[in-house]
Formats: structure tokens, sequence, C-alpha cells
């Protein structure tokens, strides 16, 4: 027989395959992230793949605008997108299709988006997004539940060492439209705040004609970070109305996380410019030790719903779950996901206890296969090892008497008698039965 030549397969940069294993660990997060969404009252929402072109931009930023894939559709001639961001889809689904229900909505997603990356990045083009929008208040509590909802969900995956850190736009953009700087220097000028870079601040500033006042209160910025001592701080920097509202903003949910217990797990960035172009007001972004991005990013956005004609206060916040995912890995909780829990190895000609059987552990919520391949008990065993079921369940053969079965212990190969009339019974248990190994 001529053997059979694999063919090439190639997947474009920047996409992947997602193989049972990382899968596995991927549903495990999203399971894990959306069980704390669901307590809090949100309702899923699942938003297409595709968009019209013109439509999801409309709720995009420039910078998502430049990184959405897009093409020509055949049957209506306009021009699709796949969404880069999910949030513009929820805005627009609560302006059209939920327009009449009452507010506020409470809506969660788990979703996949597509940018375009640099190809020298590395970075993928895929981000798994699971995500909540709370939108109809215009409250600093709602703001707050946003927080403490990601605080939840980070401590529910296992994370114990990571910080929330807490900004506001306002702030920011208070300080940048008080100075009078040109749009060119501001748009330089934010780069290096957002990079703590010091002394390209302090380059940018020498070259500008600002007055000293504004020049200090610029400077300042990439050093406002800290504890809640930095809105003393800030206070005495900014001067202008709009700065000083954001601080108060930020002090009242500070008060309200404060009751919720989560402020061990927050920092404040006041010289954070992400989403500028974007958000309203309060931003927040997740941080876990030894990952350099962020596992999670929100904040309110109260002008997003008006660009699809229902204007409606608005907060939300996503999940990174890839991001996630390389930071959990190799935790046992997210590795145990991975595993099955039961193989069962039938050596009789009939098949009809084997099926009833495994039928009576799925109903008792265990995992359960059937090597239905024909191969003796080393190469079953086999098969289990490398598919990381736990446990082999022998049917028949030399290891049991006609009225057992063999719980084989799957990592190293030892096993038990257990008589079947216990895998039927109610009290039956993969952790109980006799010690006895045989």
């Amino acid at each position: 027989m001529t053997p059979i030549t694999p063919i090439e397969a190639p997947l474009p940069k920047g996409v992947t395959d997602f193989l049972p294993e990382k899968a596995d660990k991927i549903g495990y997060i999203e399971g894990k992230i959306r069980k704390v969404f669901e307590l809090w009252g949100f309702r899923r929402i699942i938003t297409p793949l595709l968009e019209f072109e013109d439509v999801i931009a409309a709720g995009l930023g420039d910078d998502l605008k430049a990184k959405t894939f897009r093409f020509d559709d055949r049957q209506s001639g306009k021009l699709i997108a796949v969404p880069s961001d999910i949030t513009p889809q929820i805005a627009r689904i609560v302006a059209t299709r939920l327009r009449g229900y009452p507010l506020p909505h409470r809506i969660c997603y788990s979703g996949r988006v597509l940018r375009h990356a640099e190809l020298q990045s590395g970075r993928s083009r895929e981000i798994f997004q699971s995500g909540v929008e709370l939108i109809g208040l215009d409250s600093p509590e709602a703001d707050a539940e946003m927080v403490t909802m990601a605080v939840e969900a980070l401590k529910g995956l296992g994370f114990r060492d990571f910080k929330i850190d807490l900004g506001h736009v306002g702030f920011i953009r208070g300080i940048m439209t008080a100075s009078g700087l040109e749009v060119a220097a501001r748009n330089q000028l934010q780069e290096a705040i957002g990079k703590k870079d010091v002394s390209a601040v302090r380059s940018i500033l020498a070259e500008s004609p600002l007055s000293d006042a504004a020049k200090d209160e610029l400077a300042a910025l990439p050093r406002l970070f800290g504890g809640r001592e930095v809105l003393d701080e800030a206070g005495r920097v900014a001067t202008n109305d709009t700065s000083r509202r954001a601080l108060d903003n930020i002090s009242q949910v500070l008060d309200l996380l404060d009751i919720h217990g989560v402020s061990d797990h927050l920092t404040i960035d006041l010289g954070e410019v992400r989403g500028l172009d974007y958000h309203t007001g309060l931003t927040f972004e997740g941080f876990v030790t030894g990952m350099g991005e962020a596992v999670c990013s929100g904040g309110r956005y109260d002008t997003l719903t008006a660009r699809y004609g229902f204007p409606a206060p608005a907060t939300g916040f996503t999940f990174n779950v890839l991001a996630l995912l390389s930071a959990l890995e190799k935790r046992p909780d997210v590795e145990a996901s991975k595993t099955r829990d039961i193989l069962i190895f039938n050596q009789q000609d009939d098949r009809r206890e084997a099926l009833e059987i495994a039928q009576q552990l799925r109903r008792r919520g265990y995992t359960t296969a059937r090597d239905i391949i024909r191969r003796n008990f080393d190469d079953s065993l086999d098969y289990a090892r490398r598919m990381n079921i736990l446990r082999m369940m022998v049917i028949g053969g030399d290891q049991c008497g006609p009225d057992e079965v063999y719980l084989v212990r799957v990592a190293d190969g030892q096993g038990q008698r257990i008589k079947k009339a216990e895998v039927f019974s109610e009290r039956f248990s993969l952790d109980a039965g006799p010690d006895k190994e045989s």
C-alpha cells in the first residue's frame, strides 16, 4: 500500500488552532468568568461575526478602525467587517434591538474579535473577549460594580497577587485642554505620558510655548501613580474644573469599593492615556504578576450608544482570555480542566453491560468514553494516558470477577476491584471504594 503524504495546510499568521487540551483550558477560564457575571445579574448576548463596515465603524475609535478586517460582500455589494471589538456591537444592539426594553441593561458576552497586527510583532490577530456592559446608569455605583466584578473573577481564577489600575480620562483631558497645547504636540505628549517617559515629557514641554503653570501640570502626570494619596497630590496639581470633577468621581467610586472590600487590589494611575478617544470617565486595567499586558480593561463610555441613535450612559469591561490563559496555564486547577474521568475498556463480547455502566456513570456526572476500538489492556491504558483520562474501568477479562469491574488509575497503572452493584448504587464515587490495590 502506497503511503499517503500529508498535505501542507498552513494558517495565516496571527491565528492558531486550539487543540482539545488548550481549548478545555479556555473553556474553563470562560466558564469561571461567566459564573461571576451571572451572579451579578448579567444576561448573555451572542453577537454576529460580521457587521456592515459603516455600522461598526461608527462605534470604533481611530485605532480600532485601522485594525479592522474588511472585505466586499457579494450579496449586498457593501463593505463587510469582522468586528475588532464587541462593545460597539452591544451598543448597536441596545440602541436598535433592545430600544423598547427598560433600563438598565446588564449584558455579558464571550466571543472572538479579529484585529490587524504588525507582522513583526508576533501578536495574535485573534482576541478572545469575555466581558460585561452595564447600560443606562450614570452612577459611581455602576463603575464600582465593574471593578468589583473584575476583582471577584480574578480571585475566582486563583489569582492573589494582582492589581487593578484606576484612571479617569476626564482628569488628563481637562489638563490637556486647559493647557492649550497644539494637537500634534498633544499627541506626542500623550504617547510619552503613556510610557511614563519623564525625560521625553520634559523635552516636549521645553519646546512648547506654554505657561510655567501649564507645564507643571502636564509634567506631573507621569508621576501621579500609587495609592489613594495620589488624589491629594493631583488636587494640588490640577486647577481646571473638569479635572477636579474627575477626582471627585474617583473618590466616590473608591468609597464604594471600600464597602465592596476590594481596595487592597487597587492602584491609581492618573497619567493613563488609554481610551481617550473612546471612554468618558473612570477607566481601569487589571494586571497579574508575570504578565506585561493587561488581562482586563474597561471603563465608562457615555457617548457610544448615542452614535447609534440612543443616548445612554454606560460602563463595562472585558477580559482578554488568551492573556489569562498565558498566566494560568500551568496551575493545577486549569490543568485539571483538560482531563476526563473514565475510559470504559470492555473485554466481553457482549457490549450491553458496558453501555449500561457508561450510561450510569454519565448520570452520576462523570465524563465517560468507551474504547470502541479493539486493543489490548496496555494499549488502551496508553490511549487513556495520552487523552488525559484519569481512570480506566475494565469490564471482563482476567483482572476481575464476573460481578466486578477493575478500576485503574491511569497515572500509575494501579487498580482495584469494585463490585458492579456498587457502580450502580447511589453512593458510588470514584474517590470511594476499597483501598486495596491489586
